[in-house]
C-alpha cells in the first residue's frame, strides 16, 4: 500500500512540474509570439478581408483550400490537397516530440451579407440543385482559417523553441457535416502522423473580443435530423367523421414527442425534440391524406440520443393504430444521413489549456462558458478508435461597445448565421493566434 501511494505521489509530482515547466516555456516565449503577431497583424488582417470577400460554401471550397495549401507551403509544411473533398493538411516536422493537430473549418453559408461592410460579400454560388444563392462567412470560417494560418506561422517561425510534429487540418463542408467524416474515411489518422492531441477554435457571437470561453466535457451537441410522413385518409372537410384526418393526428403526434423528453428522459440530461416544420392539406375544404413534418433531435449523452430516435417511431406508431390508421399506414419515420456526434472536451485536456490561456491572456480574459445545443462535426476528430484527446474552445469577437450597447438597449446582437454578424478583426485575430499557439506549444 505504502509503495502504490508513493508511486501515486511521485507521478502526480512528475504531472505537475512537466504542467509547470510547459507554462514557464510559453511565459518565455510569449514576447516573441507577441512580437511575431504585431510584425504581421496588417497583412492578416487584409487575408481576413479577402477571405470574407470571397466565401465559397460547402464543397465548393476549391479556391479557398488552393490559398491554404499555397501558405503552407511557404511556411516549409509538407502540404497534401483535396484530401477528403477540398481538404488540406500541412504537416510540420520538428524532431522528437508530441504530435499536435490544430483543425480549422473552412466553408462559408448560402446567405446573402446585410452588414453593409466595405469588405462585405457579394458573392454568388450554385447550390445543389443548380439554383444561384448569395455566399457570405456568417459562421466566423474566415477568422478560423486566418488564426489558423497565423498560427502556423507564428509556430513556424520558432522552430527552435518546440520539438514535435504539427498537423495543420484545413476542412471543408463542416456546415453540412461532411467534411471530417469524409477526411476521417479518407484515413487521416492512417496516412499522416497520428496526433496525441486535437484542438479546435469557433467564433462565439457573443464573447467580447480579447476573450476566450473553455468549457469542459460536453461543450456541442449530438444533432439529427428527422422526417415524418404522417399518412391519413382524406376527405371533405365538411365530412370529418368519414376520414382520418392526418393534421388532427399530426397535432397529436407533436404533442406526444414533446413527453419524450419530459417524462422519459431524466431530468438532468439535457435534450430537445422540435418539430420545425409542418405541412399539409391543400384547400380550406379539403382534408388531405397525408402531413410532412421535419423535426431536429439535440441531446449530449449517446445513450440519450438512442431512447429519443427509438422513441419516436414507437410514438408515431402507436398514436396511428389509437386513431384508426392500419399497420400498413402508420407514420413513416426516416432519420436523414446528416447526424452529427455531439463534442465532448477531453476534462484534463481542458483543465491545462486553461491555465495555459490564464497565463496568456490574463484570468479575466478566459470564461468559462456553458455547454451549448448547437452542432459541431469536430467531435468526430476524438471519436475514432484511438480516442484522441481533443478541445475546441471559443473565440471572442464581439467589441466592448456593442455588448454594453446590447444590454442598455435590449436588442440583442447578431448571432452566427446572421447576415448581420460581423466580427471585430484586430482584437479577435491577435487573442486566436497567441491563444491557439500558446496551446500548441504546451502540448509538445
Amino acid at each position: 500500500m505504502k509503495k502504490k501511494l508513493l508511486f501515486i505521489f511521485v507521478l502526480i509530482t512528475f504531472i505537475t512540474q512537466n504542467n509547470i515547466a510547459q507554462t514557464k516555456k510559453n511565459v518565455t516565449l510569449l514576447p516573441k509570439i507577441e512580437q511575431i503577431i504585431n510584425k504581421n497583424a496588417e497583412n492578416w488582417e487584409n487575408r481576413y478581408k479577402f477571405l470574407h470577400q470571397n466565401p465559397e460554401i460547402s464543397f465548393q471550397e476549391k479556391n479557398t483550400s488552393a490559398l491554404i495549401a499555397k501558405e503552407l507551403k511557404k511556411l516549409g509544411f509538407e502540404v497534401t490537397e483535396n484530401f477528403g473533398g477540398y481538404g488540406v493538411i500541412g504537416v510540420l516536422k520538428n524532431g522528437k516530440g508530441k504530435n499536435v493537430l490544430i483543425r480549422a473549418d473552412t466553408d462559408a453559408l448560402p446567405l446573402e451579407e446585410k452588414t453593409g461592410l466595405e469588405y462585405a460579400s457579394k458573392a454568388k454560388a450554385k447550390d445543389d440543385n443548380g439554383n444561384e444563392v448569395s455566399a457570405m462567412h456568417a459562421c466566423g470560417h474566415d477568422m478560423h482559417i486566418t488564426v489558423f494560418l497565423g498560427v502556423a506561422q507564428t509556430l513556424a517561425e520558432t522552430k527552435k523553441d518546440w520539438k514535435g510534429t504539427l498537423i495543420m487540418v484545413a476542412q471543408p463542408a463542416e456546415e453540412r457535416a461532411g467534411g471530417a467524416k469524409a477526411m476521417i474515411a479518407e484515413g487521416l489518422y492512417q496516412k499522416f502522423p497520428m496526433p496525441d492531441y486535437a484542438i479546435a477554435l469557433h467564433c462565439n457571437a457573443t464573447l467580447q473580443a480579447g476573450k476566450i470561453g473553455l468549457c469542459e466535457g460536453y461543450t456541442f451537441a449530438n444533432v439529427d435530423s428527422i422526417d415524418i410522413l404522417v399518412h391519413g385518409k382524406g376527405g371533405h372537410g365538411a365530412y370529418p367523421h368519414t376520414t382520418i384526418d392526418p393534421i388532427v393526428l399530426g397535432s397529436q403526434i407533436i404533442l406526444g414527442l414533446q413527453t419524450i423528453v419530459s417524462r422519459e428522459i431524466s431530468p438532468t440530461d439535457a435534450a430537445v425534440v422540435t418539430v420545425g416544420s409542418i405541412h399539409g392539406g391543400t384547400k380550406h375544404n379539403i382534408i388531405s391524406d397525408q402531413l410532412k413534418m421535419q423535426l431536429t433531435i439535440r441531446s449530449y449523452k449517446d445513450e440519450v440520443r438512442n431512447h429519443i430516435l427509438k422513441a419516436i417511431p414507437h410514438k408515431c406508431k402507436h398514436i396511428a393504430l389509437a386513431a384508426g390508421m392500419p399497420e400498413n399506414k402508420i407514420p413513416e419515420v426516416t432519420l436523414q444521413n446528416e447526424s452529427i456526434p455531439a463534442v465532448f472536451n477531453h476534462i484534463e485536456l481542458t483543465k491545462k489549456l486553461k491555465i495555459v490561456a490564464e497565463n496568456t491572456l490574463g484570468k479575466e480574459n478566459v470564461v468559462n462558458s456553458e455547454p451549448v445545443m448547437g452542432a459541431e462535426d469536430f467531435g468526430l476528430f476524438g471519436r475514432t478508435a484511438e480516442k484522441i484527446p481533443i478541445c475546441i474552445f471559443w473565440l471572442g469577437t464581439i467589441t466592448k461597445e456593442k455588448i454594453d450597447n446590447s444590454q442598455k438597449t435590449g436588442e440583442g446582437l447578431p448571432s452566427l448565421h446572421s447576415p448581420f454578424y460581423a466580427p471585430e478583426i484586430s482584437i479577435t485575430l491577435k487573442t486566436g493566434v497567441k491563444s491557439m499557439t500558446s496551446f500548441a506549444l504546451s502540448l509538445f
